[in-house]
């Protein structure tokens, strides 16, 4: 898998390293949502954006969503600006020009020139960073930016910038303690991205009330999965359709997953709700679709015995990597990496994975929120997972590259590994791969 920061000069350097060390000390709280210290200092710095701005929010799926978005607008011609986050390997992941991630230089001028704007103004790393790389984009003469919001909505700082288009992707329960404990509440907090008379997509094939409501109170144009658009297909190929137009005879997306088809009906959806600033030909959708790549999503890595990433960190998304792990065929045996953080719904993570499981080695993360080794494997233990009597074994690993060290040393190569939980977990594997491959 390509990725343009990888192993890369001009990435990762000490002068960026120093930067987001200082942006991780700076503010008192990790996370504090809110917008009006960062609206402050985006006015400060007159940030605003002269092209099409494309907002995706949701629990499960914005990455993919941003990853398909990006891929067939650059496939149509046109110049793409892409934020994301959090990041895997390197820092620079979070921002791309028509596909490339910004090199260190470029970023680090950007951060300095939040910290003078900001004067007294706290900012969290996620505010600080994400003025600067929106800046960035700002600055860049694009056709179109895609900008994933972090946490939520409503109040995440990506939510500063108005979307000509709002693309909210799957709701479910997660970040609980910022969001609220219902699909409703929850729903509700992304539903903010919704902008008066403009596109507003909800791929959630059971979108909460509380979104309904929402996009109807402001008058959003809302397009609703199932209703203004859906999807059909084959083995061999699949269809789409709109209010008023369809595309027929696509190929399946790069990125692998039975979600994927739901994920790429709302980029269509998106697409042809602009299709009169940006008409995207069909030639582009497929090509698009085609060459679309995004790390640590299902990614099953060349070799044996397979291992497969991907950061599935909610029961949501764990149940969909159940899935897709079931329709991989048959395996003797499934090895978990399992690493998350300590605030997830870890019980019902394992209750999603525990069926397509049969040996778990749990790894410690680095930081105050991420559970232990040890602990996930208590729970683990609490759930009846390798106890007395249970065929399954748990084993604890003190990180994620030994965990996966650990697997490879027990598995035959007619094995699958699964490497899943945090972004964190997934990352230390990842940056492993990538420095053996040189």
């Amino acid at each position: 898998m390509s990725d343009p920061a990888a192993a890369a000069p001009g990435y990762g350097g000490p002068a960026l390293a120093a930067w987001l060390d200082r942006l991780e000390r700076l503010h008192p709280r990790a996370i504090e949502l809110g917008l009006e210290r960062a609206g402050a200092v985006a006015a400060r710095l007159g940030l605003r954006f002269d092209c099409k701005v494309f907002v995706v929010a949701g629990t499960n799926g914005k990455g993919s969503t941003c990853a398909m978005l990006e891929a067939i607008l650059l496939a149509a011609g046109y110049r793409v600006g892409l934020y994301t986050s959090p990041h895997l390997v390197h820092f620079n992941e979070r921002v791309r020009i028509d596909g490339v991630a910004l090199e260190d230089a470029r970023i680090v001028a950007a951060l300095e020139e939040v910290d003078a704007a900001r004067g007294d103004v706290s900012l969290t790393y996620f505010e600080f960073t994400t003025l600067a790389l929106a800046r960035i984009l700002s600055q860049a003469g694009l056709d179109a930016v895609i900008l994933e919001v972090g946490l939520g909505g409503r109040l995440d700082a990506v939510n500063l910038f108005d979307a000509d288009c709002a693309i909210v992707t799957s709701i479910d329960i997660d970040h609980a303690q910022w969001l609220g404990e219902s699909r409703e509440a929850i729903g509700l907090e992304k539903a903010h991205v919704f902008r008066a008379g403009r596109p507003a997509i909800c791929s959630d094939p059971q979108p909460p009330a509380s979104l309904v409501a929402h996009a109807e109170a402001i008058g959003a144009d809302l397009w609703l999965f199932g209703r203004d658009f859906n999807y059909a297909g084959d083995r061999q190929q699949w269809s789409w359709g709109g209010r008023a137009h369809r595309r027929n005879s696509l190929a399946y997306p790069a990125l692998r997953g039975a979600n994927q088809l739901l994920n790429a009906a709302g980029v269509l959806a998106a697409l042809d709700a602009l299709r009169d600033a940006l008409p995207v030909p069909q030639h582009a959708v497929r090509r698009g679709l085609a060459q679309v790549e995004l790390a640590g999503r299902f990614q099953v890595l060349p070799g044996r015995p397979s291992i497969v990433l991907d950061v599935a960190h909610n029961p949501h998304a764990a149940a969909h990597l159940a899935t897709n792990l079931e329709q991989m065929g048959f395996f003797p045996a499934t090895w978990a990496v399992f690493g998350a953080m300590g605030d997830k719904d870890l019980d019902g993570i394992i209750a999603a994975m525990a069926p397509v499981v049969n040996h778990w080695i749990t790894v410690s993360l680095p930081g105050e929120r991420a559970a232990q080794g040890a602990d996930l494997a208590a729970r683990l233990r609490a759930n009846g997972i390798g106890g007395e009597g249970d065929r399954h074994s748990v084993t604890v690993a003190a990180t994620p590259v030994d965990g996966l060290e650990t697997a490879l040393g027990a598995v035959h190569d007619a094995d699958r590994i699964v490497v899943f939980g945090s972004f964190l977990t997934v990352a230390d594997v990842l940056g492993r791969w990538r420095r053996s491959r040189g």
